[in-house]
């Protein structure tokens, strides 16, 4: 029996979708940008990286192709003369927005049709009677923030503020968030946790897709900066996703990285949950080695969003996708015959973009295996394709309305 292994790259977007131009994205261009700058020397960092991008196992697999399928040009440096070694090309989003559950819900069958409810970019930016009953409830001396804003930079705003008088930093932005930053040891990681639990509760009418817990640590003197015990408290999906439909059917299944979070913990087999990139790759392969016929790696990478694409870091980003690239041959080496992997994205998060958001982006799909016929599978005109492809290949039913490519 087949196994998979699903990689999401989060928000490694390769160009506007169709419907951009409703989100002020019209343009965008994750992927395509970053090979821009890079060519242009705007992707140097000393001591990091310098000179044009260079993803060698992706264009092998047809990155290169599937850029040019979604906006009709090839990035620098991503061009290739040889076939590509994969299933290769694009996806459309069809879930209203362009933030991360949504993305990956509808990638494992589930897309969401109503638009998730957003706090304005005003000051306070939430209503006061959310405000009043978090405090109430929670049993704080008021909160801090109340705005749309960078979580880096609320930090450092009102970390020293947050520490003296325990009420914690409260913002969000234009993702469907209320997002909760706290000290770890002055306030207590526990009690963040729980604080986030009872907002969540309090967000539900307001149809928020996410609260997230943002412990940090630090001093005024020395500086704050945010740990890797990041949680995140969403909705649960609104009907059975692939994982849902994996569990049913007895298979084994292994979550790495944020999925457990983004899928509000339901039927996402053994969680594992490593900081940083490389050891959430390193996770789900080891996961792989030992997985049982028929079952399934559901990896999240989201270095590429949270510490480069919000943050606007071109060589940061440029960085972490060479970084992955160079670990592919890793992929390749964990797939026996019969195994599949299915390397794709969620939303775009262009590093050169106005702001500090996601953008609404095309994604790549890159489907490839030792029985895999390599060659084009075109535009997909839902994410749901995906996960669809999956389930036909690890012979489960079929996932709502998804076309399987094979």
């Amino acid at each position: 029996m087949a196994r998979a292994l699903l990689v999401v790259l989060d928000s490694v977007g390769i160009g506007g979708a169709p419907d951009a131009d409703r989100y002020g994205d019209a343009g965008s261009d994750t992927v395509g940008h970053i090979a821009e700058a890079c060519a242009d020397g705007r992707g140097d960092r000393p001591g990091l990286r310098a000179g044009p991008l260079r993803l060698p196992n992706l264009v092998a697999l047809g990155l290169g192709l599937a850029c040019e399928g979604a906006t009709g040009r090839v990035p620098p440096g991503l061009a290739s003369e040889a076939e590509p070694q994969a299933l290769w090309g694009h996806a459309v989003e069809t879930a209203a927005g362009k933030d991360t559950p949504s993305g990956h819900w509808e990638i494992a069958g589930v897309p969401v049709r109503e638009a998730w409810g957003h706090f304005p970019d005003t000051h306070p930016a939430f209503p006061a009677e959310l405000t009043a009953a978090l405090i109430a409830r929670a049993g704080l001396p008021g909160i801090l923030g109340d705005r749309h804003a960078s979580g880096t930079a609320i930090i450092d705003a009102f970390g020293a503020e947050h520490v003296r008088t325990g009420r914690p930093i409260c913002y969000t932005s234009a993702d469907s968030v209320f997002q909760i930053a706290a000290h770890e040891e002055t306030f207590g990681l526990e009690r963040l946790y729980e604080t986030c639990r009872i907002a969540r509760d309090l967000c539900d009418p307001y149809r928020v897709g996410r609260v997230i817990a943002r412990p940090f640590i630090g001093s005024e003197k020395d500086g704050f900066h945010r740990t890797s015990r990041r949680k995140d408290f969403s909705v649960a999906p609104p009907a059975d996703t692939l994982l849902d439909v994996l569990d049913a059917a007895g298979r084994a299944v292994v979550s790495v990285g944020k999925i457990g979070d983004i899928f509000a913990h339901r039927a996402t087999g053994r969680e594992v949950k490593p900081a940083g990139n490389a050891a959430c790759l390193d996770a789900a392969l080891d996961a792989f080695a030992s997985l049982p016929d028929g079952g399934f790696v559901f990896l999240n990478l989201v270095d590429f969003d949270t510490e480069h694409g919000h943050r606007r870091d071109v060589p940061g980003y440029a960085a972490e996708l060479e970084a992955f690239d160079a670990r592919i041959p890793e992929i390749h080496a964990v797939l026996k015959p019969g195994d599949l992997c299915v390397i794709t994205a969620d939303h775009g998060n262009d590093p050169t973009w106005t702001g500090t958001e996601h953008t609404r982006e095309q994604v790549p799909v890159l489907a490839f295996g030792p029985e895999v016929t390599p060659g084009s599978i075109g535009r997909r005109d839902t994410f749901e394709d995906i996960g669809a492809a999956v389930a036909a290949h690890l012979g489960l039913p079929p996932l709502g309305a998804g076309r399987a490519w094979w």
